[in-house]
């Protein structure tokens, strides 16, 4: 093996490139992984834009899946050559944030500078995976062995798209016969949908602009497609719910327009659960809002993370309750992946996720 390998790395606004870099050196609690698969996520997109600051000279990506290389002096239960995923956001397990159960946020900081979203270290803190090799920290934490019989693109989206949509509806506390709108259908919005289902909404409403992207949703578990480009997606929710308003509404996208609109198709009581990355500053409509006194709960989340987390999407997919192939639209080699970002970032060509192999 030499000790050069190909990357993706961001070198400014507007400029991701493939070039040489360094294999990893890694530490007794470390795992290096062989990338076989990754994909580009919408929030690779918000770093090539320069929306989300990183270090110039990272390599960018968070979704992995691979097979270990190499393992770490204190690391134990697993053997090289075995096939794996990690998730996006990699918990030490010991850190206060996890501790205090919020996992997501190990790592954060608030003196003099809160960084959020701490747990999230690939491609954002530390070098990510779009890349031939990656360097998992506190293996034992977050390696999640592949099940026999599932193909690398069956488990692609466990770190991070499905983890994330999932986490929507769970923290939404979708309960049996419930109704749930989900703003955007792109693949985060559609594996949210799916959540809803498997936790037992029995209406499930998906919004969005593009035809492709509700026609697909049916897949995925709407009983109920609205296109924001024909209709007010806020009085058509409210007109088939018979003016009840929805138990939990998903916002998917991230802008300020479907935040606004989430929260004015909402009964009272109810739950908005945003999983959007906003790069716009969010207001509060106050009517939607009841002026504060309605009962309403507000909740973010960042996808959750940890082996065990990505051991439990796994089995979802094994068990044949969820086929997650129908997102992968395209496929692409590391040597191509600035043209994979060029499609994926103008979202062309029907592009849902692309599956970047080595």
């Amino acid at each position: 093996m030499t000790n050069k390998m190909k990357a993706a790395v961001f070198v400014e606004a507007g400029r991701i490139l493939l070039q040489d870099m360094p294999i990893p050196e890694i530490g007794p609690l470390d795992a290096l992984i062989r990338i076989t698969t990754t994909t580009i996520c919408g929030t690779d997109i918000h770093i090539l834009k320069g929306e989300y600051p990183v270090r110039p000279g990272l390599i960018i990506g968070h979704e992995p899946v691979g097979v270990i290389e190499k393992l770490g002096s204190a690391v134990q239960g697993y053997k090289e050559g075995q096939r794996v995923i990690a998730g996006a956001i990699t918990p030490s397990g010991y850190s206060n944030a996890c501790l205090a159960g919020c996992g997501s946020q190990d790592g954060a900081r608030s003196s003099h500078g809160w960084k959020m979203m701490g747990g999230w270290k690939f491609g954002n803190t530390i070098d990510g995976c779009q890349a031939e090799y990656l360097l998992v920290p506190d293996a034992m934490a977050n390696l999640a062995l592949i099940p026999e019989g599932l193909s690398d693109e069956q488990v692609l989206m466990c770190p991070d798209i499905l983890s994330t949509g999932l986490g929507g509806a769970q923290s939404g506390e979708v309960k049996v016969g419930d109704t749930v709108a989900i703003f955007a259908q792109g693949p985060i919005g559609l594996c949210a949908a799916a959540g809803a289902r498997l936790m037992g909404a029995t209406t499930v409403i998906g919004v969005d602009r593009l035809e492709a992207r509700l026609s697909m949703s049916k897949h995925f578990g709407t009983d109920h497609q609205v296109d924001g480009s024909k209709v007010d997606p806020v009085e058509e929710i409210l007109r088939l719910t018979e003016g009840r308003g929805v138990d939990v509404a998903i916002e998917a996208l991230g802008t300020p327009e479907t935040f606004a609109q989430a929260l004015q198709v909402l009964r009272p009581g109810g739950t908005l659960s945003t999983l959007g990355v906003y790069s716009k500053n969010l207001s509060i409509d106050v009517n939607a809002f009841a002026a504060g006194l309605g009962d309403h709960r507000i909740i973010s989340t960042l996808c959750p993370g940890g082996k065990e987390r990505m051991r439990r999407l796994m089995a979802v997919i094994a068990s044949g309750r969820l086929d997650l192939s129908r997102l992968v639209t395209h496929h692409y080699k590391l040597d191509d992946i600035e043209a994979a970002y060029a499609l994926f970032g103008a979202q062309k060509d029907g592009v849902l996720k692309v599956a970047i192999t080595m």
